[in-house]
């Protein structure tokens, strides 16, 4: 689907610097993965992604700290935010103010923050995944529309990339997945497919040994599944420009890590928290210099520089399974 882009913007408050502050604070606080990788962005880039991360944090602490009951009403609070923020409404809180600036002249179309939207509603109403497609629905929601919103940050050279971005989100979500599956237990979550668990379990209730035997077979089938959508991300790194490249590959690759340790570690969901060393993330991100300076020579070759995207896609008719 083309985008209904571009159309004439609303009168914008001037960038805010506490603002950039905040959402890059927030960035810091809530993702030292995600902060190592805008650190290789330039100013204005890494600032917009930081304020597009402070945004789905808004998002997910708005359903998740709230009684469960109340979490469907949460979310059509943040459907009525959506809106006016599309509508040009000025914005008093400073978080919305800068994810407002950045969607309007980013040119984000507005599926896909209603898209996450869309998957923080699933969590709401406590979805039962029985079936892998089911989860992935849910994974494209809350992560795959992230991965196409920072095309939209970064700029493509070519929009066949999107898909490849929506693969990586959904990568790193399942990976998220299987390092938190104790924390989601505790919490009264289950996001492993009962056609993986090959069991009914209650989450909630004490992990028995059989009960992490197959929450161990799920993630391990995760996880392979997300190395597939992981090779699918690589395949878009080349329509980014280089420093977009480099940040892009070394998030993936740090995620990608999270997954081995949980692999090292039998996938048992009640081992420690797998978490990836800074000595570990310091040699991943010389690997990803080191694959991105070989891209380099066919990068330069590439007359057009990356722009923002003009196509909207669209799970499932756009974005395959794998």
């Amino acid at each position: 689907m083309t985008s209904s882009w571009p159309r004439e913007l609303p009168m914008l408050a001037p960038r805010d610097e506490d603002a950039r502050v905040t959402c890059l604070r927030t960035l810091r606080a809530g993702s030292r993965s995600f902060a190592l990788a805008s650190t290789m962005l330039p100013s204005a880039a890494r600032t917009d992604a930081a304020t597009l991360y402070a945004w789905c944090r808004r998002v997910d602490d708005a359903v998740d700290l709230v009684p469960q009951g109340a979490q469907g009403d949460a979310v059509a609070r943040l459907r009525t935010e959506l809106a006016c923020i599309y509508a040009g409404r000025a914005q008093s809180d400073i978080t919305l103010a800068a994810f407002q600036r950045v969607v309007l002249e980013r040119q984000i179309p507005v599926e896909y923050p209603s898209e996450l939207l869309a998957g923080m509603e699933m969590d709401a109403q406590g979805t039962d995944y029985r079936t892998t497609e089911q989860l992935l629905q849910y994974c494209y929601r809350v992560a795959g529309t992230v991965g196409l919103m920072m095309c939209h940050v970064l700029g493509v050279r070519d929009d066949r990339a999107l898909v490849h971005a929506a693969h990586l989100g959904m990568a790193m979500q399942l990976t998220n997945i299987s390092r938190d599956v104790l924390e989601d237990w505790q919490r009264g979550r289950l996001y492993l497919p009962a056609e993986l668990l090959r069991t009914q379990l209650r989450p909630g209730q004490p992990l028995t040994q059989s009960a992490r035997d197959a929450c161990a077979h799920a993630t391990r089938g995760l996880l392979a599944l997300a190395e597939r959508y992981y090779q699918s991300g690589d395949a878009g790194l080349p329509a980014l420009g280089f420093s977009s490249a480099l940040s892009i590959r070394t998030a993936r690759l740090v995620y990608s890590d999270i997954g081995r340790v949980v692999e090292r570690r039998g996938h048992d969901p009640v081992a420690p928290r797998a978490v990836v060393p800074r000595w570990r993330k310091a040699l991943l991100v010389a690997r990803a210099l080191l694959a991105e300076g070989r891209e380099l020579p066919r990068r330069i070759l590439r007359p057009s520089p990356p722009t923002l995207p003009t196509t909207v896609v669209q799970y499932p008719d756009d974005v395959p399974g794998l």
